[in-house]
């Protein structure tokens, strides 16, 4: 009896790590992980292109799909003090970037709540190509 309470339970977690991937229209202009293709952002949803992350360029979204947050903690950003969680894709778990949760800077809350991706892990889909973000750019650029 003990082993197929242990067997329930272990199939109980087990069916908890199942997720379901969100979909984004399709036909719709859309950001995806550089790594496994999920959906992540509506072009829509894009704020500023104009964010430094860790790994190079980031852009600013209202809100994103597919995403799992960390814990938040405190940290010293170019803009001041924020209070961020580590935002991971909830598909292939690869760190995208970080939520806003809280900002210390009156000039700064607007970005709470809103969510930081670094190009380095996007793609651009449905008819922008396949490329990462930032070569598409570069590419363009250079016509």
């Amino acid at each position: 009896m003990a082993a197929v309470a242990q067997m329930s339970s272990h199939h109980q977690q087990h069916k908890k790590l199942k997720t379901f991937q969100a979909y984004l229209p399709p036909g719709a202009r859309t950001y995806s992980c550089a790594h496994c293709r999920a959906n992540l952002a509506h072009h829509n949803e894009l704020i500023s292109k104009s964010f430094q992350g860790s790994q190079g360029k980031a852009y600013l979204f209202n809100s994103v799909v597919n995403i799992v947050c960390g814990p938040a903690e405190e940290r010293v950003l170019l803009t001041g003090l924020h209070a961020v969680a580590d935002i991971q894709c909830e598909c292939c778990k690869t760190t995208l970037g970080w939520k806003y949760e809280h900002a210390y800077e009156p000039g700064q809350k607007y970005k709470e709540g809103k969510y930081i991706i670094e190009l380095i892990h996007m793609v651009k889909d449905n008819g922008w190509g396949s490329q990462p973000v930032e070569k598409r750019r570069r590419n363009n650029s250079l016509n």
